[in-house]
């Protein structure tokens, strides 16, 4: 048995945890040894006057002061020098020694000449049954892992003594090892201390062993101790990550440092994608932060790699069967796996429950409505117009650069532009078919996400139906669809999905991280519901910090991929001084039949109606309209009658969208912020239209899943039924326009390219191609300018659609046409070329034009024909077009900082989507975590059913 054992104690305070209490049991322990410590060192870290004052009556033979920041290491590299006795136990203010734990210890080492190092079993400072640390390892690439830790003792590892190390709490080392190799690396920021010593001890040929016997307890909130809590989760990574990355550089062949060194940024890359993935987030500063730091410390591991070659005489074959091999860490994970893989989620029940065999005759019912457009390559009408032909043509017109509309516009390009290319994709050979394949599957898939958005709201089979079939009878829905709206179609199509991921998005990382790409596409879809987005997200953040406060940061990250993407355009827009203009529809400036602002209008808008004409009633009959509103009144009334019910917290929120979403139909009534020429166009009140559905629909459910009609189990069915009844009978004439009576639709089987075939030809797949239209009428000369074959609808930019002064760009063009269509004027042909326009369109008259106007237009035709650089090319369908043949310069490139932004914003977009996107993507762990918690969201009453 060593005649002396040598006790340094390091004291530091860990923030808010009080270490008196601590650090006096641990005095008390050291005091209660049946083989008592014949010296006692206290390394006091910081200026603490009780801690000092316990220390100074402790009997201590010294007390060593320094500074609060100082480390494990370093402190006990300071007593060092004044170590006696022949072994030092390493001990810390939360390390509470069993009276017989130094006997067991000393007695070890005693036992062995060729042991350094003996280290005790760690318990639970308040539970010595649950073990803390009991043997330490590592991978073959240098993860550390513990052999055993959070389990109960039973004896069970007790026979585990030969360990390649430990933890290094409560670790007594020889006295001549300590010294010879060089006391704990301070380079390893605190994590894998006792595994680093004890792998120098076993490379000079020296045993570390396990003595399951002597038990010390530990707190977790001494300097020795890892950082605990979610709160330092990140302070853990960064030093975990730190000492795996210096013990790689310091164990590694001399020739293969510069390698491993090279690797350390790819490889914090591709762990950061790894973390991600893994739903770790928290981790993927640490790892960056560790990386630069170790990469940075170079003379720390020349120092550590030194300290291995004094005292290295075996190789490193010693201490590999010591090590985790990868089926052990299999088997672990997958013992783990099973462990904690208790379901609770019910099925999902989607096929066996009907679900299947409604989106089935939602898309039977679709195809039946919707015939002629199978035949259809473009669709046309309304807000519609045709894609790009090409794909690279659609994400063109998606990035930030040269707008495709306008003489000289450059800027960002609408978020919306990006979905249309994403929906444009789908079909490379056609992509305009893609809207027209979409039109079609728009009711069924309405009927897909109302089923499964309503998975969060009951259990219940039939009230999964009804919710779904009661989202695809949205009055809103059915005008965008009839009237051919692309992005409140697609916004209706997504805001579901958008509720079934952001409902439990405070509970993992996966349904946060699709929730924040939803979120954008929403806002893409619907800018105007911007400022209800936030009130609700607003609303979401305070529930979550009282209830779930864990999940705090993920309801954070669910604005974040939007404020990335809507940077740009937010930005250009405020400093262009509109910042009104932010509201703007997407898409194609189209004013068509909206709701009104007097109290019929409001009323048939409080209704679900985002027309004048309710559900295409009054154009059917004639007659009054306002009866239309009650038909809605059975799903307000059951929407209401929900806070009544025991899920009233439930209901309650619910209610808060379905509040939110009306006021901003309310609000967004009338209101102009963008114009198609001259002609204001009003925000689409039907965006704030659908939220509120959203929210109606899903409170009703609640209130027929949560005890409305529980005594009588036969009302729910026939309320379903009434419910679903009455919104058919609302919607019906807009159901059934198309085949019906087609003149009451706006759809039309559009044209290929809104310019001439011959301009189309030569635009194909290129916005190089410049086209100045010219349309004579009332208000003035309408003039645009055309890049490519093609107006597209991803190429419409809310930053032309939403100027409110004419900007210099403007004033040159209104120049330009008013030369061209004067004879008088000088020749602007040369002014058009050199911008790079190379055809002129003169677009035929509307119906009914009086003689004044045509007038006009005859002296424009007259005027282009007399231009000599101007062949005309004669009369479309388009319109009189005419060959600019002077040379066309090249439209104008962007300049070197315009390219840098361009490039700048698309890394934004592309690395904040990523990043979403690998949140995203599920795991095995958050699969296992998701089958633990319900599906639904809120109280539901009997459990799940």
């Amino acid at each position: 048995m060593p005649a002396r054992v040598h006790a340094v104690l390091v004291v530091r305070p860990e923030g808010r945890i009080p270490a008196a209490p601590h650090l006096t049991r641990t005095l008390e322990a050291l005091a209660a040894q049946t083989r008592p410590v014949d010296a006692l060192t206290i390394v006091l870290c910081g200026n603490d006057p009780a801690l000092t004052r316990i220390a100074a009556a402790s009997g201590a033979e010294g007390v060593i002061t320094a500074s609060a920041g100082t480390t494990f290491a370093a402190a006990t590299a300071l007593a060092t020098p004044r170590l006696t006795g022949d072994a030092v136990w390493l001990l810390a203010q939360d390390t509470a020694p069993d009276p017989d734990a130094l006997l067991r210890l000393a007695g070890a080492l005693e036992l062995s000449s060729s042991l350094a190092v003996a280290a005790p079993k760690l318990v639970a400072w308040d539970d010595p049954a649950e073990i803390v640390s009991l043997g330490v390892s590592m991978t073959r690439y240098g993860r550390t892992v513990e052999l055993a830790a959070g389990e109960l003792d039973q004896g069970q590892r007790d026979g585990d003594a030969d360990v390649l190390g430990a933890d290094v709490r409560g670790m007594l080392v020889h006295r001549d090892s300590w010294r010879a190799l060089g006391g704990l690396d301070p380079a390893l920021g605190g994590a894998d201390e006792g595994l680093d010593l004890a792998v120098r001890a076993r490379l000079a040929a020296d045993r570390v062993s396990l003595v399951p016997a002597a038990r010390v307890a530990v707190a977790g909130d001494g300097v020795a101790a890892m950082a605990r809590g979610r709160k330092r989760a990140r302070r853990r990574a960064f030093a975990e990550r730190t000492a795996q990355l210096h013990r790689r550089l310091a164990y590694a062949p001399a020739a293969a440092v510069v390698l491993h060194w090279l690797s350390f940024l790819p490889l914090a890359l591709w762990r950061t994608i790894v973390h991600l993935v893994g739903k770790v987030p928290h981790k993927v500063a640490p790892e960056w932060g560790a990386t630069l730091l170790v990469m940075a410390r170079m003379a720390a591991v020349a120092r550590a790699r030194r300290r291995i070659r004094a005292v290295r005489s075996v190789g490193w074959s010693r201490i590999a069967p010591l090590r985790v091999s990868r089926s052990e860490m299999r088997l672990r994970w997958e013992g783990d796996a099973a462990e904690s893989d208790a379901p609770v989620r019910s099925e999902l029940r989607f096929f066996v429950g009907g679900g299947a065999w409604a989106v089935l005759g939602a898309l039977a019912v679709s195809a039946l409505l919707f015939a002629p457009l199978l035949a259809w390559p473009v669709l046309g009408g309304g807000g519609l117009a045709p894609l790009r032909a090409t794909v690279a043509g659609l994400w063109q017109d998606a990035a930030w650069g040269a707008r495709p509309l306008g003489l000289d516009v450059v800027g960002p390009a609408d978020p919306f532009s990006a979905l249309i290319a994403l929906i444009g994709s789908l079909s490379p050979a056609e992509p305009s078919r893609a809207l027209v394949v979409l039109w079609i599957l728009a009711l069924p898939l309405a009927v897909l996400g109302g089923w499964f958005a309503a998975t969060r709201v009951t259990e219940s089979s039939l009230l999964r139906i009804t919710a779904a079939l009661a989202w695809a009878l949205a009055p809103t829905f059915l005008a965008a669809l009839v009237e051919g709206r692309p992005a409140p179609l697609l916004l209706h199509l997504l805001l579901p999905w958008l509720f079934f991921a952001a409902s439990v998005a405070h509970r993992s990382w996966a349904p946060a991280g699709a929730a924040s790409i939803l979120l954008v596409a929403v806002l893409a879809c619907a800018p105007s519901l911007a400022p209800a987005v936030v009130v609700l997200w607003s609303a979401a953040l305070v529930v979550v910090a009282l209830v779930a406060p864990r999940g705090i940061a993920r309801v954070v990250w669910l604005l974040v991929p939007s404020i990335v993407v809507f940077a740009p355009l937010v930005w250009t827009q405020v400093r262009l001084g509109n910042p009104w203009g932010l509201l703007a529809d997407p898409g194609v400036p189209f004013a068509g039949d909206e709701a009104t602002a007097d109290p019929l209008g409001r009323a048939l808008l409080a209704a679900g109606f985002p027309t004048s004409d309710p559900g295409g009633w009054a154009a059917l009959t004639g007659g009054p309209v306002w009866w239309i509103a009650l038909l809605a009144a059975p799903l307000a009334v059951l929407a209401l009658l929900a806070v009544l019910t025991p899920r009233w917290l439930t209901a309650t929120g619910l209610l808060l969208i379905a509040a939110t979403g009306l006021a901003t139909a309310f609000a967004a009534v009338g209101v102009a912020v963008s114009f198609d020429h001259a002609t204001p166009v009003p925000l689409w009140p039907g965006a704030g239209l659908s939220l509120a559905w959203l929210g109606v629909v899903g409170a009703a459910v609640t209130a027929l899943d949560s005890g409305i009609v529980e005594r009588v189990r036969v009302l729910r069915p026939i309320a379903a039924v009434l419910t679903l009844a009455a919104l058919a009978v609302a919607v019906a004439p807009s159901l059934t326009a198309t085949t019906s009576d087609p003149s009451r639709a706006e759809l039309t089987n559009g044209p290929v390219s809104t310019l001439p075939a011959f301009v189309a030809a030569e635009g194909r797949g290129s916005t190089s191609v410049g086209t100045i239209v010219l349309d004579p009428r009332a208000d003035g000369l309408r003039v645009d300018v055309v890049w490519g074959g093609s107006a597209t609808l991803g190429g419409q930019s809310t930053l032309d659609a939403t100027r409110t002064q004419a900007r210099p760009a403007d004033q040159e063009l209104a120049a330009l046409a008013a030369d061209l269509v004067t004879p008088s004027s000088e020749d602007a042909v040369a002014a058009l070329a050199a911008r790079g326009i190379g055809f002129v369109l003169l677009e035929p008259g509307p119906g009914g034009e009086d003689d004044v106007i045509r007038g006009a237009r005859l002296t424009a035709a007259t005027s282009l024909d007399q231009r000599d650089s101007l062949d005309a090319v004669g009369a479309t369908a388009r319109g009189d077009l005419w060959r600019v043949t002077s040379g066309v310069e090249p439209r104008a490139a962007l300049d070197a900082n315009q390219t840098r932004l361009q490039q700048l914003v698309a890394a934004a977009w592309i690395a904040v989507l990523v990043i979403a996107l690998l949140l995203a993507v599920p795991t095995a762990a958050s699969r296992r975590v998701a089958r633990r918690t319900p599906r639904t969201v809120g109280f539901v009453r009997g459990g799940n059913r």
